[in-house]
């Protein structure tokens, strides 16, 4: 009778199963992920549109009317601009996403509303701010 012998170590069959159901992770997880880091990077740009409306609201009822403390300014990876009308009864501020964010744009008006005019999943069929896939955030 032949002697037994033990091997060390793994099977090319083993092996390669083990790559296969790491590959099939890694494909769900990736994508989720990056949408992940999308959404944390946006919570800046909100915040500051909501503190640039709270600011301008102060102003506006200081001087009876609305003038942005700064043209453009960052949040983020996020352009801030803002803009009045020529009587200053009203205004308007806009959040444009950059590189990872490119594609995202927020805004809020004299009139508090929120609205998202670009997102690169697309927009829900109502106005909203915030968006998580295709439907609003609440």
């Amino acid at each position: 009778m032949p002697p037994v012998r033990h091997t060390a170590g793994f099977t090319l069959v083993e092996l390669l199963i083990t790559i296969g159901i790491v590959s099939i992770l890694a494909a769900v997880a990736v994508p989720a992920y990056s949408l992940y880091i999308q959404r944390a990077r946006v919570v800046p740009a909100l915040d500051a549109l909501s503190a640039l409306g709270t600011r301008m609201e102060q102003r506006f009822q200081d001087a009876g009317r609305y003038t942005c403390p700064v043209a453009s300014s960052t949040a983020g990876d996020f352009r801030i601009d803002c803009r009045t009308s020529p009587d200053g009864q009203s205004f308007d501020a806009r959040a444009t996403g950059n590189s990872v964010v490119r594609g995202f744009v927020y805004t809020i008006n004299g009139q508090g509303v929120r609205t998202t005019l670009a997102h690169p999943q697309g927009l829900p069929g109502q106005p909203c701010w915030s968006i998580r896939g295709r439907t609003c955030d609440t």
